[in-house]
């Protein structure tokens, strides 16, 4: 693949939905018995935006429950958006189990697709007093879910964060990538790998003009983060104001280069901006994601004084 700078200008091209068969499709004839297995049904949100053709989509399967991992994987890569969430069942104390997959494999939390799924749900009136509990493959998550003007607005709390340094070579390499010299980075937000759910390195730039031009071969950074055991994206942010900063986020996946909104990546900018004292907490900061990539999106983040990073924003259904 060439350079790359992310999404088709036109967004995300339909799949099918319906009627897709899932493993083998057989008949009964006489005494054998086989089975037929369809495509459940598929959601399609945008979320961190209030326009279908903004933020990130994501897919969502509201009933998975008669669905084995192979046949998550093979809608997820069907719909190939970034992630499609799969609501597998409940929990004996009534959380909503959830599973996320990307096209090519199963990732262990997905913010984008939490944020669509909990509005999703909520628009069903499955809530419960505008609460919702997930249980995630990474941990319990509590998502508040409210209504105002804007529509329907999610916010998980994430599990607890960490952040340590991210190695000279890992820094070399991504800079490389990116065709950027280390003299590019903001000396005081150094790099740093920062974890409020899946592991993101996170890098910070200076310039605003170096953050909008820099270009990638989406190629090698898949390579180089299938080297490192990167499951999710690298963030590369510019601190526009005291509580705005912009973000790309790298994530070459299926027909994707570059990810429009990325909710554990802004969770992870939260408890990295905490970690190094570079906020005063309690405190509020506004992410600005997608515009590189023609879906522009907004993500919220409230960082405590401690414990889970609250990552918010909304969600619209996009047409089948």
């Amino acid at each position: 693949m060439g350079l790359a700078s992310g999404y088709p200008a036109s967004g995300y091209l339909a799949a099918p939905v319906h009627g897709s068969a899932i493993g083998p499709v057989t008949h009964c004839t006489g005494t054998r018995t086989l089975s037929i297995m369809t495509t459940p049904e598929i959601l399609r949100y945008a979320a961190f935006t209030t326009r279908p053709d903004g933020g990130n989509p994501a897919g969502i399967v509201l009933d998975a429950t008669g669905l084995d991992d192979s046949q998550m994987q093979q809608i997820a890569a069907d719909v190939d958006f970034a992630e499609t969430a799969f609501v597998t069942g409940t929990t004996s104390d009534g959380a909503v189990s959830i599973r996320y997959f990307s096209p090519i494999a199963e990732v262990p939390f997905c913010g984008h697709a939490t944020i669509a799924t909990a509005v999703a749900l909520a628009e069903r009136g499955r809530t419960d007093g505008g609460e919702i509990r997930f249980a995630t493959p990474v941990g319990p998550l509590q998502i508040a879910v409210t209504t105002d003007a804007a529509g329907v607005r999610a916010a998980f709390t994430s599990v607890a964060p960490s952040v340590s340094p991210l190695s000279a070579d890992d820094l070399t390499a991504i800079l490389r990538l990116l065709c950027l010299e280390a003299a590019s980075l903001d000396p005081s937000l150094p790099p740093r790998i920062a974890n409020a759910g899946n592991p993101h390195p996170l890098i910070v730039l200076a310039d605003r003009p170096a953050f909008d031009a820099f270009r990638f071969d989406a190629s090698s950074v898949r390579a180089l983060m299938d080297d490192r055991g990167w499951p999710a994206t690298i963030t590369v942010a510019h601190r526009v104001s005291v509580d705005r900063f912009a973000a790309r986020n790298l994530f070459p996946v299926g027909r994707i280069s570059e990810d429009p909104a990325t909710g554990s990546a802004a969770a992870a900018l939260g408890a990295y901006l905490r970690a190094l004292g570079a906020v005063e907490t309690p405190a509020r900061v506004t992410i600005e994601q997608g515009g590189h990539v023609g879906r522009p999106g907004v993500l919220t983040v409230d960082i405590p004084d401690s414990g889970g990073i609250v990552v918010s924003g909304t969600a619209v259904q996009m047409a089948p």
